[in-house]
Parts: C-alpha cells; structure tokens; sequence
C-alpha cells in the first residue's frame, strides 16, 4: 500500500478514537490531519503495523490537544457540550456493544471531561475500542501495570454517574412528540410526568445564543425551562433568523430533536431517558460547534417535522 491507501484504510477508526477524545468533531479533523502529516514525513519502512504506528500518534496528539482544551473550556461562556454527530458519521466508530454505542452518548462524553487527559485516553482505548492494557501501555508509554491502575481510575470517577438507558426509535419519537404537545400547549403537569425525578438539562450556547448557564435539575424546574422555549420571546427569534421547526432525528446514535430554520440548522436537542421516561436533554445551540452535523442532515431527506412555531 502507498501512504496514502495506508492512512484511508485506518482513518474510520482515527476519527472514531479522535472524536472520543476531544469530544469536539473539529477537533478531531485536526487531530487526524495532523496525524497524517506525520505519517506522510516518517520513516515509513521501520513501521511494522502502520495502524498500530498511526493510533499511537493519533492518541498522543490528542493528548497534547486536550491539555489545551481543558483550559479553553475553563473560560467558556457557560456550559461545555461535545459536538452532535449526525447517524452514520464514522466519528461514531463501533457500534456492536452497549458500551460501545453508550460512549458516544451526550451523557458520556460529557462526563470524560472530569477525567485527566491520561485517564480519558486509557478509558477510551480499552472501553471503546477493546485494547488491551499492553498495547495501550505501548501507545502511551507507560506500565501495564499503570495502564490498568488509571483504567481503574477512570471507572471509579464514572461509576456513580447516570447513563443512558438504550430505547427503541419508535417509542423515543412518541415520547418525544407527546413531550412536545404537552410543551406547546403549557401542560406542566403532563411535561412533569413524563420527565424524571432528577431529569436534568444542560445548554450549550457559547455565548452567541442564549441558554441556560447552569443545569437545570429537577422535573419541576426542566418543566418549566421547557415551556419557556415553546414560548420565545422576538428577540429570541431573531437571534435564530426566525420561526422554527422540530424534526425528529438521531445525534451520537441516541434520539434527538433537529431545530432547524428552513434548511438552516439552529441546534440539537439530544435526549436521554430512564424506564420510558425523558431523564437528560442537552440542548447544543452553538452555532460554532453545529456545522458537521448540518452537513450531514442537510445532505439526506429530513420528513415531515413533528412541530413547527406559529
């Protein structure tokens, strides 16, 4: 193979480990590009297994990005959420096992970022994409030993966290458009009842659009955050260029609502639910961190939305 067959066979998977990483599908082009460079300039006839050679690279550039995006996010405006990724994306990687679909959820990536740049990279590696702690001492050059105190670690620090319970599409989306029907005609009762205890939601506007600063817990209050996005103000409007509408969709293989203003897309409402009832929204609004995911959606048919602003 010439270099370049060499690097499209593994960039599928470069992608997939880049995205778990970082959290961020931008991010992850860059990590991926910047592995290629130094593919393209290595010596390539020492490389025995040049997947093995490129993960290693791959993960040890993600590891110097993070260092970095930690301390970008510490100066956010708000809340940080990772980028939605549109169904089919191969930044998605493995999709066999619970565990593989679960780590690409909202409510998991979210969570990686509490852990060390270390701990994240380890977690992934054997989490996600089943290395073994050898060969992930190998790629980060440390102990086996090492390898698997951090894996330990990194559980410990997630252990406690809620999870997205898997949930049939067709059961998701009738929840979801009664979800809307009760928000649209300010039934708070019903809303309540069909969220959790504890449900939680978390925006992400960047400083550009407005959400909420903090999460919002507890089935009362989400209630009501929710009723107020069903009534915008006009400022609000015009900040997303108009009236929109709500399609049902997928982002990082869970269910999500798409707003989108005619083919223009204006955020990604990824929802997490917990015995048939809504337990998390995360609420992605930033236009910034939007665009890979518009791509994808606007290149296929969206059908009919489930709810449009009159």
């Amino acid at each position: 193979m010439d270099t370049l067959e060499d690097f499209d066979a593994a960039r599928p998977r470069l992608l997939a480990i880049a995205y778990r990483m970082l959290g961020s599908a931008s991010e992850a082009e860059d990590a991926v590009q910047e592995t290629y460079l130094r593919w393209a300039g290595a010596d390539r006839e020492a490389v025995r297994v040049p997947v093995a050679w490129l993960t290693k690279v791959l993960t040890n550039v993600c590891l110097s990005s993070l260092t970095s995006a930690r301390a970008r996010r510490e100066e956010y405006f708000g809340e940080w959420l990772p980028e939605p990724v549109f169904e089919g994306d191969p930044m998605l990687g493995p999709q066999e096992t619970a565990e593989q679909r679960e780590s690409v959820s909202f409510a998991v990536l979210t969570l990686l970022e509490k852990l060390t740049p270390q701990e994240r990279a380890v977690f992934v590696l054997k989490e996600s994409f089943s290395h073994s702690h050898n060969e992930i001492a190998e790629i980060l050059d440390i102990s086996t030993a090492n390898s698997q105190q951090v894996f330990s670690r990194a559980k410990r620090h997630l252990a406690d966290a809620k999870r997205t319970a898997e949930i049939d599409r067709a059961a998701a989306e009738q929840i979801i458009e009664e979800f809307l029907r009760a928000a649209a005609s300010g039934d708070t009762d019903a809303l309540v009842g069909m969220l959790t205890e504890d449900a939680v939601t978390i925006g992400d506007g960047g400083g550009v659009i407005h959400a909420a600063r903090k999460p919002v817990v507890g089935a009362a209050r989400v209630a009501k955050l929710v009723k107020g996005l069903f009534n915008p103000s006009a400022r609000q409007l015009e900040m997303v260029g108009g009236k929109p509408d709500m399609y049902f969709s997928t982002a990082n293989g869970g269910p999500a609502l798409v707003v989108a203003v005619g083919e223009r897309l204006v955020g990604v409402l990824s929802l997490a639910f917990e015995d048939g009832r809504i337990s998390a929204i995360y609420n992605a609004v930033n236009p910034a961190k939007l665009g890979a995911f518009e791509r994808e959606w606007g290149a296929g048919e969206h059908g009919e939305p489930l709810f449009t602003y009159k």
